[in-house]
This record gives structure tokens, C-alpha cells and sequence, in this order.
């Protein structure tokens, strides 16, 4: 990964420093091995961090933003598959579909660049193609920074605060499912991502 400047290696220190102060609730089927776990991209860092230590794999684009994550995702143990739909989408579906047979593959299926919670079919596929379980993750976060001018409505908790991680499987999806099939699946991961 390339050099980071100061001011990007400060911000990665203080997340790092904060996200330990972190207090998460689990309710729901929680994926402990295998599989594929997708959730929405302004979500993404009280995930990533509760998998803390786990080994997993985290799917992570191209772009400079994506660098930046990728080197705190370094920092919890994470490894790294760089690409996303618009950049190396074919290799990185192919990496992940091979991955999550033996390991969990974090994915935000309306990342990097949207649209705004949209679900995509990325992580449907990787299930599906790996034979393992897929899960969704929705995250309650007590009292955060929302940025509502980025695309994603990205969050930011503050420190010790609390946030209720629910997880959702859906299952292994079988084979021979059809695109319409894997489509209505993609259409209800997304319906129970966003229902409040």
C-alpha cells in the first residue's frame, strides 16, 4: 500500500483509538466461521471493528478513500480485496466467491460510490458461487456523527458509546437459482437492510 501523509496517518490513530471505547450488542445469528456478511457502506466501521482479530476479509475499492481504509483494516487484522463492481469487478467477485468457502467476507453491497443503500448483487453471487451462508448485519448506533453531505451518510460513533449490531441470515443459496430468483433475493436483502 502506498504512504500515507500525516494528516491520514493521524485520522487512522484516532480511529483506531476510539473504536476500543466502542461498547457493541449482539443480537441475531452471528456468523462465527464462514460466509458472506454484507451491510451498508455508512455502516461500515463498527462492523469492521467488532470482527476486530477474527482474520476475515474485507472487501475494499480501488480509490483513495479505499487506501485509507484499507490501512486501518491492516491495523485490525483484516485481509484485503481490493476492487469493486466498476474496477475489477469479475476478479474480485471470483476472489471472494473462493475466500468465503473457508473464511468471512465483509462486503458493502451499495459500495464505494452507491446508489445510497442500494443493494448490489456482489455478495449474493459470492454466497451462492461459494456455497456458504449469506448474512446481513444492520447497525443502531447511540449517539454518532452523521456526514449527510457524503453519498453514504457515513457514521461515526463517538466514543463509548453503544451500538447494537443485528445480524440476519439468510442462508446458503442453492446453485441452481435462476437470475430471476437471485434477483428477488438481492431485492429482499436490501428490503431488510433498510427497514427501521
Amino acid at each position: 500500500m502506498n504512504k500515507l501523509n500525516f494528516k491520514y496517518k493521524l485520522f487512522i490513530f484516532l480511529i483506531n483509538i476510539i473504536s476500543k471505547t466502542w461498547r457493541f450488542q449482539v443480537i441475531g445469528d452471528k456468523p462465527n466461521s464462514n460466509g458472506v456478511l454484507a451491510f451498508w457502506h455508512g455502516n461500515m466501521l463498527p462492523v469492521w471493528r467488532h470482527f476486530y482479530n477474527k482474520n476475515p476479509i474485507a472487501v475494499v475499492s480501488q480509490s483513495k478513500d479505499g487506501e485509507i481504509l484499507s490501512h486501518i483494516l491492516k491495523k485490525w487484522n483484516y485481509e484485503l480485496a481490493r476492487g469493486s463492481s466498476s474496477k475489477g469487478g469479475k476478479e474480485i467477485l471470483n476472489l471472494i466467491s473462493e475466500k468465503a468457502k473457508e473464511k468471512l467476507v465483509l462486503i458493502t453491497p451499495d459500495g464505494p460510490r452507491g446508489p445510497y443503500h442500494k443493494f448490489k448483487a456482489g455478495a449474493v453471487i459470492a454466497a451462492q458461487r461459494s456455497q456458504s451462508s449469506l448474512y446481513l448485519c444492520k447497525v443502531y448506533t447511540n449517539k454518532k456523527i452523521v456526514f449527510s453531505k457524503s453519498w453514504d451518510k457515513f457514521e461515526f460513533p463517538f466514543p463509548f458509546t453503544n451500538i447494537k449490531l443485528e445480524f440476519i441470515k439468510i442462508g446458503e443459496i442453492p446453485i441452481e437459482y435462476s437470475k430471476q430468483k437471485l434477483s428477488e433475493i438481492i431485492v429482499f436483502c436490501e428490503t431488510r437492510l433498510n427497514d427501521e
